[in-house]
């Protein structure tokens, strides 16, 4: 796995906040794999989250960042692949409980819905909050139990 490599897309609701973001990111010394969009032409959100969820498996980032105008649509299509935990958050506290307590592998953010600064403030702490492990590792495993 690329050390510091975070997988981003986004469709055309989110295009402008994944712009934004993208900046942050390399100021924040992560290593930026953009999978699109680049406009505002009308995309389907499924089709971004699976390119992030397939850069993840193929473990060429270690974590992804999804953007839709609301954040729903693309975490539901996140969410279907087994080793994606992807969190739909709107505030720093959300933030962090997505990766204290669900080792969320995927932060996703509504585009239209979060403001640009609570959305920095989300990147930043998602990015820098370890999981507790503990108690939530046996929850986090059932996540991804097929049986």
């Amino acid at each position: 796995m690329t050390a510091r490599t975070i997988a981003i897309a986004s469709d055309h609701g989110g295009v402008e906040l994944k712009a934004l973001l993208a900046a942050d990111l390399a100021e924040l010394g992560w290593s930026v794999l953009d999978l699109g969009t680049d406009g505002t032409a009308s995309v389907d959100y499924p089709d971004f989250a699976l390119k992030v969820a397939d850069a993840l498996a193929a473990r060429l980032a270690e974590r992804g960042l999804l953007i839709c105008g609301t954040g729903i649509g693309i975490s539901i299509a996140a969410n279907r692949h087994a080793h994606i935990r992807a969190a739909l958050v709107h505030d720093a506290f959300g933030a962090r409980m997505a990766r204290q307590h669900n080792d969320a592998n995927v932060l996703v953010l509504g585009g239209r819905t979060t403001g640009p600064e609570v959305a920095r403030d989300c990147l930043r702490i998602f990015l820098e909050t370890p999981f507790e492990g503990g108690r939530h590792a046996r929850r986090v495993a059932k996540l991804s139990d097929n049986s």
